[in-house]
Protein backbone atom coordinates (compact mmCIF):
# COMPACT_ATOMS: atom_id res chain seq x y z
CA UNK A 1 0.00 0.00 0.00
CA UNK A 2 1.40 3.34 -1.09
CA UNK A 3 1.90 6.03 1.48
CA UNK A 4 0.12 9.33 0.96
CA UNK A 5 2.59 12.11 0.11
CA UNK A 6 3.37 14.34 3.10
CA UNK A 7 2.01 17.46 1.38
CA UNK A 8 -1.32 15.80 0.56
CA UNK A 9 -1.67 14.47 4.10
CA UNK A 10 -1.03 17.97 5.47
CA UNK A 11 -3.68 19.45 3.20
CA UNK A 12 -6.18 16.77 4.22
CA UNK A 13 -5.56 17.39 7.94
CA UNK A 14 -5.80 21.14 7.38
CA UNK A 15 -9.13 20.69 5.58
CA UNK A 16 -10.48 18.49 8.39
CA UNK A 17 -9.44 21.06 11.01
CA UNK A 18 -11.12 23.89 9.14
CA UNK A 19 -14.25 21.77 8.77
CA UNK A 20 -14.32 21.12 12.51
CA UNK A 21 -14.02 24.85 13.24
CA UNK A 22 -16.84 25.56 10.81
CA UNK A 23 -19.05 23.00 12.54
CA UNK A 24 -18.33 24.52 15.93
CA UNK A 25 -19.14 27.96 14.56
CA UNK A 26 -22.37 26.66 13.05
CA UNK A 27 -23.49 25.25 16.39
CA UNK A 28 -23.16 28.69 17.92
CA UNK A 29 -20.13 27.88 20.14
CA UNK A 30 -18.40 31.04 18.94
CA UNK A 31 -21.54 33.06 18.12
CA UNK A 32 -21.96 36.44 19.77
CA UNK A 33 -24.43 36.49 22.65
CA UNK A 34 -27.83 37.98 21.85
CA UNK A 35 -28.29 40.89 21.60
CA UNK A 36 -24.92 42.26 20.50
CA UNK A 37 -26.27 45.26 18.54
CA UNK A 38 -29.36 47.51 18.47
CA UNK A 39 -32.80 45.99 17.82
CA UNK A 40 -35.27 47.50 15.36
CA UNK A 41 -38.89 47.52 16.48
CA UNK A 42 -41.35 48.18 13.67
CA UNK A 43 -44.41 50.19 14.64
CA UNK A 44 -46.90 49.91 11.73
CA UNK A 45 -48.43 53.35 12.34
CA UNK A 46 -47.26 56.94 12.51
CA UNK A 47 -45.57 58.43 15.56
CA UNK A 48 -47.85 59.65 18.32
CA UNK A 49 -50.56 56.99 17.99
CA UNK A 50 -51.40 54.41 20.66
CA UNK A 51 -49.26 51.62 19.22
CA UNK A 52 -46.31 53.98 18.92
CA UNK A 53 -46.79 55.26 22.50
CA UNK A 54 -46.93 51.73 23.92
CA UNK A 55 -43.89 50.63 21.89
CA UNK A 56 -41.81 53.55 23.15
CA UNK A 57 -42.83 53.18 26.80
CA UNK A 58 -42.18 49.43 26.94
CA UNK A 59 -39.17 49.61 24.64
CA UNK A 60 -37.41 52.09 26.88
CA UNK A 61 -37.19 49.64 29.78
CA UNK A 62 -36.72 46.57 27.54
CA UNK A 63 -33.58 48.22 26.16
CA UNK A 64 -32.18 48.50 29.69
CA UNK A 65 -32.94 44.85 30.40
CA UNK A 66 -31.36 43.68 27.14
CA UNK A 67 -28.39 46.03 27.28
CA UNK A 68 -29.00 47.27 23.72
CA UNK A 69 -30.88 50.14 22.17
CA UNK A 70 -34.34 49.48 20.69
CA UNK A 71 -34.85 51.69 17.64
CA UNK A 72 -38.47 52.44 16.77
CA UNK A 73 -39.17 52.45 13.02
CA UNK A 74 -42.60 53.78 11.99
CA UNK A 75 -43.73 52.04 8.78
CA UNK A 76 -47.21 53.26 7.84
CA UNK A 77 -49.89 52.21 5.39
CA UNK A 78 -52.81 49.84 4.76
CA UNK A 79 -54.14 49.79 8.31
CA UNK A 80 -50.80 48.67 9.73
CA UNK A 81 -50.35 45.71 7.37
CA UNK A 82 -47.51 47.36 5.39
CA UNK A 83 -45.24 47.51 8.42
CA UNK A 84 -46.18 44.05 9.64
CA UNK A 85 -45.50 42.62 6.16
CA UNK A 86 -42.02 44.11 6.26
CA UNK A 87 -41.44 42.65 9.70
CA UNK A 88 -42.64 39.20 8.66
CA UNK A 89 -40.12 39.20 5.82
CA UNK A 90 -37.18 40.30 7.97
CA UNK A 91 -34.30 38.01 8.90
CA UNK A 92 -35.41 35.87 11.87
CA UNK A 93 -32.46 36.68 14.11
CA UNK A 94 -34.14 38.74 16.84
CA UNK A 95 -32.92 42.08 15.53
CA UNK A 96 -36.25 42.97 13.93
CA UNK A 97 -39.43 42.74 15.98
CA UNK A 98 -42.91 44.27 15.59
CA UNK A 99 -45.52 45.86 17.82
CA UNK A 100 -48.70 44.41 16.33
CA UNK A 101 -52.23 44.69 17.61
CA UNK A 102 -55.82 43.53 17.26
CA UNK A 103 -56.11 45.12 13.83
CA UNK A 104 -52.93 43.79 12.23
CA UNK A 105 -53.18 40.29 13.68
CA UNK A 106 -56.92 39.64 14.08
CA UNK A 107 -58.98 41.92 11.85
CA UNK A 108 -56.68 42.09 8.82
CA UNK A 109 -57.34 38.55 7.49
CA UNK A 110 -61.04 39.38 7.07
CA UNK A 111 -60.42 42.79 5.50
CA UNK A 112 -57.46 42.19 3.17
CA UNK A 113 -58.03 39.38 0.63
CA UNK A 114 -54.44 39.79 -0.62
CA UNK A 115 -52.81 39.97 2.80
CA UNK A 116 -49.14 39.00 2.44
CA UNK A 117 -48.81 37.32 5.82
CA UNK A 118 -50.62 34.79 7.96
CA UNK A 119 -50.93 36.08 11.55
CA UNK A 120 -50.88 32.53 12.93
CA UNK A 121 -48.09 31.04 10.79
CA UNK A 122 -45.62 33.78 9.91
CA UNK A 123 -44.62 34.99 13.38
CA UNK A 124 -43.15 33.94 16.68
CA UNK A 125 -45.34 35.49 19.40
CA UNK A 126 -43.20 37.26 22.01
CA UNK A 127 -45.75 38.56 24.48
CA UNK A 128 -48.79 40.71 25.19
CA UNK A 129 -47.82 44.27 26.08
CA UNK A 130 -51.07 45.91 27.15
CA UNK A 131 -54.83 45.77 26.78
CA UNK A 132 -56.47 49.00 25.64
CA UNK A 133 -60.18 49.78 26.17
CA UNK A 134 -61.95 51.59 23.34
CA UNK A 135 -63.43 55.07 23.68
CA UNK A 136 -65.95 56.85 21.48
CA UNK A 137 -64.88 60.47 21.17
CA UNK A 138 -65.84 63.55 19.16
CA UNK A 139 -64.63 67.09 18.48
CA UNK A 140 -64.95 69.25 21.56
CA UNK A 141 -67.83 71.31 20.14
CA UNK A 142 -69.95 68.34 19.06
CA UNK A 143 -73.56 69.29 19.93
CA UNK A 144 -74.68 66.16 21.85
CA UNK A 145 -74.42 66.47 25.64
CA UNK A 146 -74.27 62.73 26.47
CA UNK A 147 -73.95 59.32 24.80
CA UNK A 148 -77.68 58.82 24.21
CA UNK A 149 -77.92 62.22 22.49
CA UNK A 150 -74.74 61.39 20.55
CA UNK A 151 -76.26 58.17 19.20
CA UNK A 152 -79.47 59.95 18.26
CA UNK A 153 -77.50 62.71 16.51
CA UNK A 154 -75.48 60.17 14.50
CA UNK A 155 -78.64 58.44 13.31
CA UNK A 156 -80.28 61.71 12.30
CA UNK A 157 -77.21 63.26 10.61
CA UNK A 158 -75.11 60.36 9.34
CA UNK A 159 -74.85 61.76 5.80
CA UNK A 160 -73.25 64.97 7.13
CA UNK A 161 -70.70 63.39 9.47
CA UNK A 162 -67.05 62.41 9.01
CA UNK A 163 -65.55 59.53 11.00
CA UNK A 164 -61.75 59.41 11.29
CA UNK A 165 -59.73 56.17 11.37
CA UNK A 166 -56.17 54.92 10.90
CA UNK A 167 -56.83 52.83 7.78
CA UNK A 168 -58.89 49.77 6.91
CA UNK A 169 -58.02 47.04 9.39
CA UNK A 170 -56.77 49.35 12.13
CA UNK A 171 -58.29 49.20 15.61
CA UNK A 172 -60.00 52.56 15.09
CA UNK A 173 -61.55 51.36 11.83
CA UNK A 174 -62.50 47.92 13.11
CA UNK A 175 -64.15 49.04 16.33
CA UNK A 176 -66.01 51.97 14.79
CA UNK A 177 -67.19 49.75 11.93
CA UNK A 178 -68.74 47.48 14.53
CA UNK A 179 -70.21 50.49 16.33
CA UNK A 180 -71.70 51.92 13.13
CA UNK A 181 -73.14 48.56 12.10
CA UNK A 182 -74.91 48.21 15.44
CA UNK A 183 -76.43 51.66 14.94
CA UNK A 184 -77.25 50.98 11.29
CA UNK A 185 -75.41 54.08 10.02
CA UNK A 186 -72.92 54.70 7.22
CA UNK A 187 -71.05 57.97 7.79
CA UNK A 188 -68.23 59.16 5.53
CA UNK A 189 -64.97 57.53 6.68
CA UNK A 190 -61.74 59.53 6.51
CA UNK A 191 -58.55 57.43 6.49
CA UNK A 192 -55.21 58.50 7.98
CA UNK A 193 -51.82 56.80 8.31
CA UNK A 194 -52.31 56.44 12.04
CA UNK A 195 -54.54 57.66 14.82
CA UNK A 196 -51.95 60.30 15.74
CA UNK A 197 -52.75 62.48 12.70
CA UNK A 198 -56.43 61.48 12.90
CA UNK A 199 -56.56 62.75 16.47
CA UNK A 200 -54.88 66.00 15.45
CA UNK A 201 -57.65 66.64 12.93
CA UNK A 202 -60.30 65.69 15.49
CA UNK A 203 -58.88 68.23 17.93
CA UNK A 204 -58.80 70.76 15.09
CA UNK A 205 -62.45 70.13 14.24
CA UNK A 206 -61.78 68.84 10.70
CA UNK A 207 -63.54 65.52 11.48
CA UNK A 208 -66.46 64.76 13.76
CA UNK A 209 -65.80 61.58 15.72
CA UNK A 210 -63.74 58.42 16.02
CA UNK A 211 -63.23 55.25 18.06
CA UNK A 212 -59.78 54.75 19.52
CA UNK A 213 -57.68 53.14 22.23
CA UNK A 214 -57.68 54.85 25.61
CA UNK A 215 -53.89 55.24 25.73
CA UNK A 216 -54.10 57.67 22.81
CA UNK A 217 -56.89 59.78 24.27
CA UNK A 218 -56.71 60.08 28.06
CA UNK A 219 -54.59 63.24 28.18
CA UNK A 220 -56.59 65.00 25.45
CA UNK A 221 -59.87 64.20 27.22
CA UNK A 222 -58.55 65.43 30.56
CA UNK A 223 -57.35 68.59 28.85
CA UNK A 224 -60.72 69.29 27.25
CA UNK A 225 -59.33 69.07 23.72
CA UNK A 226 -61.90 66.44 22.68
CA UNK A 227 -65.19 65.16 24.08
CA UNK A 228 -65.51 61.58 25.37
CA UNK A 229 -68.97 60.04 25.16
CA UNK A 230 -68.43 56.46 26.32
CA UNK A 231 -65.94 53.72 27.04
CA UNK A 232 -66.75 50.29 25.58
CA UNK A 233 -66.10 48.25 28.73
CA UNK A 234 -68.25 46.75 31.45
CA UNK A 235 -66.82 49.07 34.11
CA UNK A 236 -65.53 52.63 34.02
CA UNK A 237 -61.78 53.14 33.71
CA UNK A 238 -59.83 54.40 36.76
CA UNK A 239 -57.91 56.62 34.34
CA UNK A 240 -61.15 58.36 33.21
CA UNK A 241 -63.70 57.79 35.99
CA UNK A 242 -66.08 60.46 34.68
CA UNK A 243 -66.55 58.77 31.29
CA UNK A 244 -69.63 56.47 31.36
CA UNK A 245 -69.70 53.01 29.82
CA UNK A 246 -71.60 52.12 26.66
CA UNK A 247 -73.82 49.94 28.86
CA UNK A 248 -74.76 52.97 30.94
CA UNK A 249 -75.54 54.83 27.72
CA UNK A 250 -77.90 52.18 26.37
CA UNK A 251 -75.56 50.07 24.18
CA UNK A 252 -74.64 47.07 26.39
CA UNK A 253 -73.71 44.97 23.34
CA UNK A 254 -70.96 47.33 22.25
CA UNK A 255 -68.13 46.26 24.51
CA UNK A 256 -64.71 45.91 22.96
CA UNK A 257 -61.08 46.26 24.01
CA UNK A 258 -58.01 46.20 21.83
CA UNK A 259 -54.51 44.95 22.62
CA UNK A 260 -50.92 45.50 21.56
CA UNK A 261 -48.31 42.75 21.48
CA UNK A 262 -44.77 42.00 20.32
CA UNK A 263 -44.02 39.56 17.51
CA UNK A 264 -40.87 38.32 15.77
CA UNK A 265 -40.51 36.79 12.28
CA UNK A 266 -41.16 33.04 12.01
CA UNK A 267 -38.03 31.05 12.68
CA UNK A 268 -36.55 33.38 15.28
CA UNK A 269 -34.65 31.12 17.74
CA UNK A 270 -36.61 30.10 20.82
CA UNK A 271 -33.93 31.33 23.20
CA UNK A 272 -34.03 34.75 21.56
CA UNK A 273 -37.84 34.89 21.84
CA UNK A 274 -37.49 33.90 25.49
CA UNK A 275 -35.02 36.75 26.14
CA UNK A 276 -37.37 39.25 24.50
CA UNK A 277 -40.34 37.91 26.47
CA UNK A 278 -38.34 38.21 29.70
CA UNK A 279 -37.34 41.80 28.86
CA UNK A 280 -40.98 42.69 28.20
CA UNK A 281 -42.03 41.11 31.50
CA UNK A 282 -39.38 43.14 33.34
CA UNK A 283 -40.68 46.30 31.68
CA UNK A 284 -44.24 45.53 32.79
CA UNK A 285 -42.99 44.88 36.34
CA UNK A 286 -41.08 48.15 36.49
CA UNK A 287 -43.00 50.60 38.72
CA UNK A 288 -42.31 53.58 36.48
CA UNK A 289 -43.36 51.80 33.29
CA UNK A 290 -46.47 50.37 34.95
CA UNK A 291 -47.53 53.80 36.19
CA UNK A 292 -47.13 55.40 32.77
CA UNK A 293 -49.25 52.70 31.10
CA UNK A 294 -51.88 52.61 33.84
CA UNK A 295 -52.18 56.41 33.88
CA UNK A 296 -53.03 56.19 30.17
CA UNK A 297 -55.76 53.64 30.92
CA UNK A 298 -53.90 50.53 29.81
CA UNK A 299 -54.69 47.09 31.25
CA UNK A 300 -51.49 45.17 32.01
CA UNK A 301 -51.26 41.38 31.59
CA UNK A 302 -50.13 39.27 34.52
CA UNK A 303 -49.12 35.65 35.11
CA UNK A 304 -50.04 33.21 32.33
CA UNK A 305 -51.29 36.02 30.06
CA UNK A 306 -47.69 37.12 29.55
CA UNK A 307 -46.40 33.96 27.86
CA UNK A 308 -45.63 33.52 24.18
CA UNK A 309 -48.07 30.60 24.02
CA UNK A 310 -50.83 32.72 25.53
CA UNK A 311 -50.34 35.39 22.86
CA UNK A 312 -50.52 32.75 20.12
CA UNK A 313 -53.82 31.54 21.55
CA UNK A 314 -55.14 35.10 21.77
CA UNK A 315 -54.41 35.73 18.08
CA UNK A 316 -56.29 32.56 17.11
CA UNK A 317 -59.34 33.44 19.24
CA UNK A 318 -59.43 37.04 18.02
CA UNK A 319 -59.30 36.01 14.35
CA UNK A 320 -62.22 33.66 14.97
CA UNK A 321 -64.11 36.44 16.73
CA UNK A 322 -63.60 39.29 14.24
CA UNK A 323 -63.73 37.46 10.90
CA UNK A 324 -67.53 36.90 10.78
CA UNK A 325 -68.26 40.35 12.24
CA UNK A 326 -66.15 42.21 9.67
CA UNK A 327 -67.10 40.08 6.67
CA UNK A 328 -70.76 40.80 7.45
CA UNK A 329 -70.07 44.54 7.05
CA UNK A 330 -68.64 44.10 3.56
CA UNK A 331 -65.62 46.28 4.38
CA UNK A 332 -62.52 45.53 2.31
CA UNK A 333 -58.99 46.92 2.36
CA UNK A 334 -56.84 47.49 -0.69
Amino acid sequence: MKKMPVLNRWRMLQSMALGAVACLWGTGLHAEPYPSRPITEIVPFSAGGPTDVIARITGEHMAKALGQQIVIENVTGAGGTTGITRGAQAKPDGYTIMMGHMGTHAAAPALYPKLKYDPQKDFEPIGLAVGTPILIVARKDFPAKDFKEFVAYLKANQSKLNEAHAGVGSVSFTTCTLFDSQLGIKPAKVAYRGTGPALNDLMGGQVDYMCDQIVNLAEQIKGGKIKAYAIATEKRSPALPDVPTTKEGGMPNFQVSAWNALFAPKGTPKDVVAKLNDALAKALDDPGTRKRLLDLGGILPDGPDRTSASLGGLVKKEIERWTPILKATGAVGE
